[in-house]
């Protein structure tokens, strides 16, 4: 029913805002010195691939269901552009990590995107040049893929924050599904490298 209620809708888009605490991922970061961005896109694969919504993607007017999973982030390139790459989803977070940098330094270098059109793409954004309250993407329905972007984290006496804008498809989910993922994503957070 909510296929059939908001795949033709002119703006089907819902998005979502969650301050996270980041105060574990900071500490793994620094003290095994891996990229902060690197473990929190492990961490928002992680959470989705346990939520089968994930898998699903509206295009066309259809629902399509995928297999495989990627998270895509995006690189300064040596030009001064950006170029995409898609780093395949892992339980384990040394073959993420591996993928990840391999794959960011690739498009760096060749400036050529590094694309998967065989898994469903879960895109990021990290605009951390300032910090934000929450960033909102196009709402037209052409790129329906979930979506979620951040600014720079904020620095505490006891804790790091960050706030999170999640935006996804409303054929593809439910809020109640979104909360779901939002919730397990800040228990994998308070849980990498334990």
């Amino acid at each position: 029913m909510a296929f059939q209620l908001w795949m033709k809708s002119p703006m089907p888009m819902v998005t979502l805002t969650k301050t996270f605490d980041v105060t574990r991922l900071c500490k793994v970061s620094r003290r095994r010195r891996l990229k902060f961005t690197m473990l929190l896109c492990w961490c928002i694969g992680k959470a989705a691939s346990g939520v089968e919504e994930f898998y699903l993607l509206p295009h066309d007017g259809k629902l399509y269901q995928y297999d495989r999973m990627a998270i895509n982030v995006i690189a300064e390139n040596i030009r001064g552009g950006l170029s995409f790459c898609d780093v395949p989803v892992s339980d384990d977070l040394e073959q993420f990590n591996a993928d990840y940098m391999h794959l960011t330094e690739t498009i760096r270098h060749t400036c050529q995107d590094i694309l998967d059109h065989e898994a469903v793409i879960v895109g990021t954004s990290a605009v951390t040049g300032t910090t934000l309250d929450t960033i909102v993407n196009q709402y037209s329905g052409t790129f329906n893929n979930p979506f979620l972007a951040w600014g720079r984290y904020r620095k505490g006496w006891l804790r790091t924050t960050l706030p999170i804008s999640f935006q996804f498809h409303h054929a593809q989910m439910d809020g109640s599904h979104a909360a779901r993922f939002l919730e397990e994503l800040q228990r994998t957070i308070n849980a990498v490298g334990r």
